[in-house]
């Protein structure tokens, strides 16, 4: 792994504005899910009122937009690119545009069939107004602090011409990689997300927040150590290229989590219609993308401290 010190810290060449919008709306998500299980816990919050609980859930990502924008502005300033309107604008409106996008299409064809889950046009407006006039300008703070901050000082220097990366190992090589590190965070949580699972659609209640805060702790120590094991693996290799496929490497437990979804919906749930399932995949793609995120922004993060670090350890002539 030292024989490619020149090129570790070599920007991503795919899409970096992708990557860094990602990791920072993974940062926002991990954030609001922390704080809530924090304020369930301190009381603040009563867990069995799931109306309260989804609306802290939106209200708390909402006022972590500045975390967004921090880390994906100082990501993209690292990978010494210059659109930084783009770069915030894009943190701003990526995911939860989606989001309201699909939201509001899946609850017109709900109002046409007269369905009694589709949600009125004032909380469809107050959710925009969050977006637009909380989130949002949050976003911008954030993103103009981390613009503001020094680059990312690493221990050693990029070379002008990029190390050619030797033919890898079925294991190091993608799709394989991100298959093989989604198991284990997706595991840890496997046992608690039933329960959860059976809150959301079986009508039953959750209330064990403080077990659920250390299982959280849990599925983010897990995602440390294998986006680090897998990143180290790479290196070995002599692949430089381990950006994306550090955040990969976990993300793709919202994979798994989404095939989760599909066995519980077999094998638990007695959906009957199209529509209803159309409405459980629907809100079952969108948790399964922003776990995804979530644990892929960790990945990335782990990886990038940990070159940081064995770097910074070594002598390098």
């Amino acid at each position: 792994w030292k024989l490619v010190h020149g090129d570790v810290f070599r920007p991503p060449s795919t899409s970096p504005l992708l990557l860094s919008v990602a990791t920072g709306t993974g940062a926002q998500i991990g954030t609001s899910l922390i704080l809530t299980l924090i304020c369930a816990i301190l009381k603040i919050i009563n867990p069995m009122n799931k109306g309260a609980t989804l609306t802290a859930i939106i209200f708390l990502y909402v006022l972590s937009g500045s975390v967004a924008g921090y880390i994906s502005s100082r990501l993209y300033k690292f990978c010494d690119a210059k659109a930084w309107k783009r770069n915030t604008i894009a943190t701003a409106i990526a995911l939860p545009g989606a989001l309201m996008t699909v939201f509001l299409i899946l609850n017109i064809f709900l109002a046409l069939v007269g369905a009694a889950t589709s949600v009125s046009i004032f909380t469809i407006i107050s959710v925009f107004l969050l977006w637009t006039c909380i989130s949002t300008p949050l976003v911008f703070v954030g993103s103009y602090f981390g613009f503001r901050a020094e680059r990312i000082q690493v221990p050693t220097k990029t070379n002008h011409i990029a190390r050619f990366v030797p033919e890898q190992q079925w294991h190091s090589r993608f799709p394989w990689c991100s298959v093989i590190g989604g198991v284990l965070p997706f595991a840890s949580v496997t046992v608690e997300l039933f329960f959860i699972m059976s809150a959301l659609w079986l009508h039953q209640y959750y209330y064990v927040m403080g077990f659920l805060l250390v299982v959280f702790i849990i599925l983010g120590v897990i995602c440390v150590q294998i986006s680090v094991v897998m990143t180290y693996v790479q290196l070995c290799g002599e692949n430089h290229r381990w950006w994306w496929k550090s955040f990969f490497s976990c993300a793709s437990a919202g994979f798994y989590l989404f095939l989760y979804s599909l066995w519980f919906l077999a094998t638990k749930l007695e959906l009957v219609g199209f529509l209803p399932i159309v409405v459980y995949f629907t809100y079952m793609l969108m948790i399964s993308v922003a776990f995804g995120l979530f644990c892929g922004s960790i990945g990335l993060l782990s990886s990038f401290w940990f070159t940081r670090t064995i770097y910074g350890a070594v002598k390098v002539d």
